[in-house]
């Protein structure tokens, strides 16, 4: 099962069930998960870093994006501890 966490403008924002050795981060992408959606890390004491764009969204997007998820950061590391199990 794939934990999606919301949608946002039309993006999916969600983990991969097998990397709970790395640090806290999402992925986003438009439509299904695939290999290539964007990373985002969410360090617990400063702004999110994108790890790459893969997916190509566009700086605007991702801009908003990542605001968001800075708003909500307290939130989707606690659900990455509880999903995980750390």
């Amino acid at each position: 099962m794939l934990p999606t966490l919301f949608e946002i403008f039309g993006y999916r924002i969600f983990f991969w069930s097998n990397e709970n050795d790395e640090p806290v981060h999402v992925h986003v992408c438009k439509g299904p998960p695939s290999n290539d959606a964007t990373k985002i890390w969410l360090p617990p004491d400063s702004n999110p870093v994108l790890a790459h764009n893969k997916s190509h969204i566009p700086q605007k997007d991702l801009n908003r994006i990542l605001k968001q998820l800075a708003y909500n950061r307290s939130d989707i590391i606690a659900r990455w501890y509880d999903y995980f199990g750390k």
